[in-house]
């Protein structure tokens, strides 16, 4: 994900990956959407594209686990570096059955991406936080335990799973919106192949990288994920409220829920984008914070010698905290 945002990958021009991110990605989304929400079970979601919120993204599938009492639920949010991908993705994934088995519900989402209006990542970060509040709302129509939530996702769907775990409320007690005003705490959150932080500006010390270079072109792509039109005079250091509302792990403090987080990436010097957004140093730094407030981790990076003793399994780790 976040691929050009930091680094030139100087296989792919400028041009040609800007047409890639711009227009491509968004049609292969969209044929994605086509696709009936039937898991590998062959049992098709009992909420089908429905919709969260005004905006064209902004849609669910939710798959009911058969209990007479209200199911805990999952939340999964897609990645795709807030330019492309779909919940259409985890269609086919075991976990989603594995949860149904067990008496979770699951529901997957679609979000805006960060060119959409009003643009930036904290764009597509508020359309989850919305489905959480939408669904914690609607609790009883979907039969769900709205104290018993977790979320989690992949690359940028971790990214905003932690974003929401480790923000403190953002509910709005005096909104004259009922869904504005449900809680957006969860219980528990996981977070696959995810990146520590969306203040760029820390990543060189994340990655252990004194060489890292923030470029011209890098600036440009920072500009567009912070939501903020290119200016060669800007100093986006110095966006301090924006770098604060997108930095995760410095929002993590004991008051937070359980996390599990996950990354089979090698380890070294970061070799290109994919490596750096996903390097397993950034799994290591979200381990450093949570032993050092206190909460609750289960950590996987075994290529730089993480590990759980337990071995405790994704779905187990959710059920623990759920039930």
């Amino acid at each position: 994900m976040f691929k050009k945002i930091i680094m030139n990958i100087k296989t792919v021009t400028p041009i040609s990956f800007l047409i890639f991110n711009m227009f491509c990605l968004p049609l292969l989304s969209q044929e994605k959407s086509k696709r009936d929400p039937i898991n590998i079970d062959g049992v098709k979601a009992d909420y089908v594209h429905q919709s969260y919120g005004d905006h064209k993204r902004n849609k669910f599938d939710l798959w009911l686990a058969k209990s007479e009492n209200p199911t805990p639920l999952i939340i999964y949010i897609h990645g795709g570096g807030f330019v492309g991908g779909d919940k259409s993705n985890y269609y086919n994934k075991k976990d989603l059955v594995n949860f149904l088995n067990n008496g979770v519900s699951v529901a997957t989402i679609n979000y805006r991406f960060l060119y959409m209006k009003p643009f930036g990542i904290l764009s597509s970060l508020n359309d989850s936080k919305r489905f959480l509040q939408f669904v914690r709302f609607n609790h009883k129509k979907f039969n769900v335990d709205k104290n018993k939530i977790g979320v989690y996702g992949a690359s940028a769907g971790a990214g905003t799973s932690l974003w929401l775990a480790f923000s403190d409320e953002m509910s709005e007690p005096l909104s004259e919106d009922p869904i504005a005003r449900e809680s957006t705490r969860i219980s528990c959150v996981g977070a696959l192949a995810t990146q520590a932080t969306y203040d760029f500006f820390q990543w060189k010390n994340i990655l252990e990288a004194p060489e890292y270079e923030i470029n011209l072109k890098s600036i440009k792509r920072i500009s567009r994920a912070f939501g903020l039109n290119y200016d060669k005079n800007r100093d986006l250091e110095s966006e301090i409220e924006i770098r604060e509302n997108l930095d995760f792990l410095g929002k993590m403090d004991a008051s937070d829920p359980p996390m599990f987080v996950f990354n089979n990436m090698k380890g070294g010097f970061p070799e290109d984008n994919g490596h750096r957004e996903h390097h397993p140093l950034h799994a290591k730094a979200l381990k450093i914070k949570a032993d050092k407030v206190g909460i609750s981790s289960v950590v996987y990076a075994p290529k730089i010698g993480i590990v759980d003793p337990y071995e405790t399994k994704l779905v187990e780790f959710f059920l623990k905290f759920l039930n």
